[in-house]
């Protein structure tokens, strides 16, 4: 078969992975918190008789850890996290890490999210305030203030930059790697009373976007061509009879 056809062709598979993570950023522009993905893509080279021939790999998907815009909310148990760092909560199989920092307050007094997950402290365990002492006072290091006395913290979590963050359940991620309860609260903290949109940049987004349909509409017109040329060269070099 000839080259031009497998390279139109995986060029096609690149560009639609490309497209289903564009079109995924677009409809979470307005999402609290949420992260970006990206697609990373590399050249494979196949060696022939007749000299070296690139194809587009499938691509990689990455989540960005660059931080969104803050929005100011004055609402006291919204939360937003300056720095590389991020909120612990529970998920599924363990602590899970978001940056939506849109909490809520039980009738128990326990922290969560805004789907429900419980939000933990640094050392992992659960967070429960005294529903009848109103809001808390939350502190840069994420320490909660209740009738002024300290009644518990907010884990803030950095992760490795060799980890692998993957999606998870209620815009949170997952992470190969345990977070880290964060320190040093010069570079990281909690801003009360505000909350970090989708670091998705719309413009930038939806002009991808239409660059990519046009791209896998021109990939998908070589493709044809390739094999119409195909088709001809075995009806032209075939058995005549």
């Amino acid at each position: 078969m000839q080259s031009s056809l497998y390279v139109s062709l995986s060029s096609q598979i690149a560009l639609e992975k490309r497209l289903t993570t564009t079109a995924s950023n677009v409809a979470n522009m307005a999402t609290a918190g949420y992260r970006a993905e990206e697609v990373k893509f590399a050249e494979l080279v196949a060696r022939s008789t007749r000299g070296e021939v690139a194809f587009v790999s499938p691509g990689t998907t990455g989540i960005s850890r660059a931080t969104g815009p803050i929005t100011k909310t004055d609402s006291p148990l919204d939360v937003a996290i300056q720095g590389d760092a991020w909120l612990g909560i529970s998920g599924p199989n363990g602590v899970t890490y978001t940056r939506d920092g849109r909490l809520t307050m039980d009738a128990n007094g326990q922290l969560r999210t805004v789907t429900g997950r419980a939000v933990v402290d640094p050392g992992g365990g659960p967070v429960t305030l005294d529903p009848q002492a109103g809001p808390p006072t939350i502190g840069r290091d994420g320490s909660l203030t209740q009738n002024r006395q300290q009644v518990g913290a907010l884990g803030l979590f950095t992760l490795e930059p060799q980890a692998k963050i993957s999606r998870a359940a209620d815009n949170a991620v997952a992470s190969s790697l345990p977070g880290r309860p964060v320190q040093d609260f010069t570079r990281h903290g909690i801003v009360q009373g505000y909350v970090e949109g989708a670091n998705v940049k719309p413009i930038l987004e939806m002009t991808r976007l239409i660059a990519i349909q046009r791209a896998f509409e021109s990939a998908a017109t070589q493709t044809s061509e390739a094999e119409n040329t195909l088709t001809g060269a075995i009806k032209t070099l075939g058995p005549q009879g």
